[in-house]
């Protein structure tokens, strides 16, 4: 691939964006957040000592997966963080079967799949990362 650094970058541009605005829009409201995904998660087996403290960590885990993403800073390293968040993601919502949610959380996991695999392919033959 002639260009991999430019392409690389468009190409994750749209999941860094996606991710760093699901946590930088929830930053602002972080509390009130909290409550809802206490609320929305209640009828789950997960225990409201875990989800108090995950509904404060997802936004910022959410935004520094983005931006950190987005800048190509330790790229494998943050595509395994942003797809195993994913999987807890997955994890909380089978619990309460809100499958609509599993669906974006599915198609996010697959595009992350589908970065590690092209950085994999690509930029570590270069870089012998």
């Amino acid at each position: 691939m002639k260009d991999f650094k430019t392409t690389f970058f468009f190409l994750r541009l749209p999941v860094a964006v996606s991710l760093a605005g699901h946590g930088l829009v929830r930053l602002p409201k972080l509390q009130t957040f909290s409550e809802w995904m206490v609320t929305t998660m209640e009828k789950s087996a997960i225990p409201t000592a875990l989800l108090v403290p995950f509904s404060y960590i997802l936004p910022i885990a959410e935004a520094i997966i983005g931006i950190v993403l987005l800048i190509g800073f330790k790229t494998k390293y943050t595509l395994y963080t942003g797809l195993m968040l994913m999987s807890i993601l997955i994890l909380g919502s089978c619990s309460i079967e809100n499958w609509s949610a599993i669906e974006a959380q599915l198609l996010h996991s697959l595009y992350l799949f589908g970065l590690f695999w092209m950085y994999d392919k690509y930029a570590a033959k270069k870089t012998n990362s």
